[in-house]
């Protein structure tokens, strides 16, 4: 079988060095070039063509994310894999963009390292446990403060049908036969439930949704 050729781009040699004798050690890989240099990365995936490119992000004289753009235009073939310290998923999704195929950060271990270069090797994009992670997290961070819609009760539905038709709260608590208090002690509710500030971005969130038609 064919061995993978890899080209390591990162300015630390401990790192370098480190992965190089993983790989090579590994019978399905050949690292076939190292460079603490992004420019030198650029020239040298220019004249080898290598697989597989393990690229820091964080490289001078210019960033990984240019040098894989660089990259990509002197040698398409070549699968781009960004490498980083970094942990949030905006950095993988930039690399994502500009033409990377995977996204791994330095926490992760050699065998998902290993199975990155093999996924994108075949074809496949490869992001890592940590980053996936950390979307999930986020993703739920955001749906904590989701409109609680469903926790409405009826009534408080009809209060805001009419305060969608213009009505003052004197007039809701007349069409509907209820105190002037009780009007504002459901305002008050339906606030809360929305998690809306004030009258004002109630009003607001009742005239961008079609969530309640009397």
């Amino acid at each position: 079988m064919e061995k993978i050729s890899v080209l390591i781009a990162d300015d630390h040699k401990l790192i370098r060095d480190t992965w190089s004798f993983i790989l090579n050690n590994d019978p399905r890989f050949q690292v076939i070039a190292e460079c603490g240099d992004s420019e030198q990365a650029v020239e040298a995936a220019k004249l080898k063509r290598p697989n597989i490119v393990l690229m820091d992000i964080n490289m001078l004289p210019i960033s990984g994310f240019e040098a894989t753009e660089k990259i990509r235009k002197v040698s398409p073939a070549s699968k781009i894999i960004g490498v980083s310290m970094h942990s949030q998923p905006a950095y993988a999704k930039k690399m994502l963009q500009i033409g990377a195929k995977g996204y791994v950060t330095k926490n992760s271990s050699k065998e998902e390292m290993m199975k990155a270069i093999l996924e994108v090797h075949q074809g496949n994009k490869y992001i890592c446990e940590e980053i996936k992670n950390n979307i999930s997290e986020l993703v739920l961070e955001e749906n904590k403060d989701v409109p609680n819609v469903n926790a409405l009760t009826e009534r408080e539905i009809q209060i805001i049908n009419l305060i969608k038709d213009g009505q003052s709260s004197k007039e809701i608590a007349g069409n509907l036969n209820i105190s002037l208090k009780t009007v504002e002690v459901h305002r008050h509710n339906v606030l809360k439930k929305l998690k809306l500030k004030n009258s004002a971005s109630l009003v607001n969130f009742i005239n961008n949704t079609a969530a309640y038609n009397a």
